[in-house]
C-alpha cells in the first residue's frame, strides 16, 4: 500500500481528493492537513510514502513544507497539486524538492497514477507544467543573468540584497512599495532557489557573494 497524506486548505477539495484516492486499492490515505505545519507533524507521525501538497496554505506554505520534508524525511515524495502553473511557482516547488507537479483540474485517474509514479521514484509533470519547465530551461540557456545568483530575477536579487543588509519583510515592502504578501512570496522563492531554509542562511550566502554588509 502507498501511504499518502493529503494537504490542502480547502476542505471540500481535500475531501474530494481523499475520496478519489481511497477508490484506488493500492493507496491508503493516512492523514489530512490544511496547513504546512500539520503536514510536517503528520509526516513525522505517519511515515507516508507520498504527500499530495497544495502550495498556498496558511502558516507554513507548501514550498517551505516541501523543503523541510526534503531535508528531514527525504524518502517522502512530494507531489504538488496546485491552481498555480506560473514559472515562479513551478520553479520554487522543484527547487524545494518536489518530485511532481500537477495543476488542479487533473482528473482522478491522472492524480492516482501520479501518486503511484512518484512513490516509485519517478518524476511526474502535467503537460502544461512540463512545457513551462522546458521553456524556462531554454530561456536560461539563452540568456543567463550576470552576477553571483543568475537563477534569481532582478527583483529577487534586489530583495536578497536588502535581506543581507538586515532588512525585515516590512522594511522591504516599504522600500520597494510592495505588499507584504508579495515580499513573502519573493522571500520564499529566493530561499528555494538558493537551497536555504531560513533567513540567516540566506544572509550568509548573499554576503559571501558580495551582497550587503558584513
Amino acid at each position: 500500500m502507498i501511504r499518502v497524506v493529503v494537504a490542502d486548505d480547502h476542505p471540500v477539495f481535500r475531501r474530494g481528493l481523499v475520496g478519489v484516492l481511497t477508490e484506488d486499492s493500492s493507496v491508503q490515505v493516512v492523514g489530512e492537513a490544511a496547513d504546512g505545519d500539520t503536514v510536517l507533524e503528520l509526516a513525522a507521525q505517519c511515515s507516508p510514502d507520498v504527500v499530495l501538497m497544495d502550495l498556498h496554505m496558511p502558516g507554513t506554505g507548501g514550498v517551505e513544507a516541501t523543503r523541510r520534508l526534503a531535508v528531514e524525511q527525504p524518502d517522502v515524495a512530494v507531489l504538488v497539486l496546485s491552481m498555480l502553473d506560473d514559472d515562479e511557482s513551478v520553479h520554487a516547488a522543484l527547487q524545494a524538492g518536489a518530485r511532481g507537479y500537477l495543476v488542479k483540474g487533473a482528473d482522478g485517474e491522472r492524480i492516482a497514477d501520479a501518486v503511484r509514479s512518484v512513490a516509485a521514484g519517478e518524476a511526474v509533470f502535467g503537460a502544461d507544467v512540463a512545457g513551462r519547465i522546458l521553456g524556462v530551461l531554454s530561456a536560461q540557456r539563452r540568456s543567463a543573468r550576470p552576477g553571483p545568483f543568475p537563477m534569481l530575477t532582478d527583483r529577487e536579487e534586489e530583495v536578497l540584497r536588502l535581506i543581507a543588509n538586515g532588512a525585515s519583510n516590512g522594511d522591504i515592502a516599504r522600500k520597494l512599495v510592495l505588499s507584504d504578501k508579495t515580499v513573502r512570496n519573493h522571500v520564499t522563492n529566493i530561499f528555494a532557489k538558493l537551497g536555504v531554509t531560513d533567513r540567516p542562511q540566506a544572509i550568509v550566502r548573499a554576503r559571501e557573494a558580495g551582497l550587503g554588509g558584513r
